[in-house]
């Protein structure tokens, strides 16, 4: 079982999954105590099917021993917590077994990779809630420094109503035809493309920054190249694409505000381009994650011989999380989003609170999701949620 929140004993980590994510994940494990004041812990096991890759990465990351099961880690009373890096596909078995044998979760976006599977892992999470065991979905960019600035001068007022939020995540990675297949192009392993894998982060900034609730989706998704070179045996070497190369999504919002999301994988030229512009009566600000260091702020109550975006450079002590890093004006990088987001879970456990954001969330999101998939099946119907507010 978890200890009590507020103990010394230190909490045992174990990791499933040690690719990409894992590879951020554990920089984040290997790092948090060097820069904040956390519970103490131990990266007692890395989890993988591939014992001799596993064990490598192990090594490497800093974990004190390998497993290839991971129900193994499970019956563990020195793991307390258990960080999913593992595909969607597989995320709904591990979640609920893990908050079912009292383990607290850190869980990979998106949640699940279809609605059944995400509301029964957030029932799964408020069970687990009610013996004091945590969960949280890892949507990283709400640690973005600069971000969390935009979400503090929204909720102070500086721009005045939110009228409309305009957010594209934008990548080129498949922009080549001739880009080889993956679990992320097949529907059965990672349950969307575009929509899901990176969609997802941009709708959990619309929630995050204005801290409201989508009412009305309306959604457009599409596959530009549907096959490509794989090793599935199909005829000329092809393997069909059965995901999104892209989506467009339109999301009324309970507050009378309107957002647009753009998400592609095929947009040539844009790398890791996550743009973000909320437009409010009284300013707007902008956010490029190319230029993650920086928000764009616009006061619209200064004297118009005066207005324009200012360039804010999010690197002082006063500027969340910063304090923790380098001297003013020095800048920090992608990893570190992953480095707050345990800082924030430790702490959570710790207090015996809830992190955010929670399964609840993350169950918010996927709804939006499936009405963007419902929208599209519909030539774009305009697709109504329900309140889950209570729930």
């Amino acid at each position: 079982m978890s200890p009590d929140a507020g103990t010394t004993a230190p909490l045992g980590v174990a990791m499933i999954g040690y690719a990409f994510m894992g590879k951020a994940h554990s920089n984040a494990w290997r790092n948090v105590a060097s820069y904040f004041d956390v519970p103490a812990f131990e990266q007692k096991v890395l989890v993988g099917r591939d014992a001799a890759a596993v064990a490598e990465a192990a090594a490497k990351y800093g974990w004190a021993e390998t497993a290839t099961d991971w129900r193994t880690v499970l019956d563990r009373d020195d793991i307390h917590i258990i960080d999913v890096c593992a595909p969607g596909w597989m995320h709904a078995e591990i979640a609920i077994a893990a908050l079912d044998a009292g383990k607290h979760v850190l869980l990979e976006k998106p949640l699940a990779n279809t609605m059944a599977e995400a509301e029964a892992m957030t029932a799964a999470a408020a069970h687990a809630r009610s013996k004091g065991v945590q969960s949280m979905v890892g949507f990283n960019y709400r640690r973005v420094p600069a971000l969390a600035l935009a979400k503090e001068l929204i909720a102070e007022g500086r721009i005045g109503t939110v009228r409309h939020v305009r957010a594209a995540y934008l990548q080129d990675w498949l922009a080549d035809d001739q880009a080889p297949m993956s679990w992320r192009l097949k529907k059965e392993t990672a349950g969307s493309g575009a929509l899901g894998d990176i969609a997802s982060h941009a709708i959990d900034q619309v929630l995050f920054l204005l801290d409201d609730r989508v009412t009305e989706v309306s959604g457009r998704v599409h596959t530009f190249v549907n096959r490509r070179p794989g090793t599935g045996g199909q005829a000329g070497g092809l393997e069909d694409v059965t995901v999104d190369d892209a989506a467009w999504v339109t999301l009324a919002l309970a507050s009378g505000a309107i957002a647009s999301v753009e998400a592609s994988r095929v947009a040539t030229g844009r790398k890791n381009s996550l743009q973000i512009e909320v437009y409010g009566d009284k300013g707007a600000l902008r956010f490029d994650l190319e230029n993650l260091n920086e928000l764009q702020f616009l006061d619209a109550t200064a004297p118009a011989r005066e207005q324009g975006f200012r360039r804010v450079v999010v690197t002082e002590p006063e500027h969340p999380y910063l304090d923790a890093w380098w001297p003013q004006g020095h800048i920090i990088g992608w990893e570190h989003t992953f480095t707050h987001e345990v800082r924030d879970l430790l702490l959570a456990i710790d207090g015996g609170t809830q992190p955010s954001p929670s399964f609840e969330d993350g169950l918010e999101v996927q709804r939006i999701l499936a009405a963007v998939e419902e929208s599209a099946a519909a030539k774009s119907a305009l697709v109504q949620l329900t309140t889950t507010e209570g729930a």
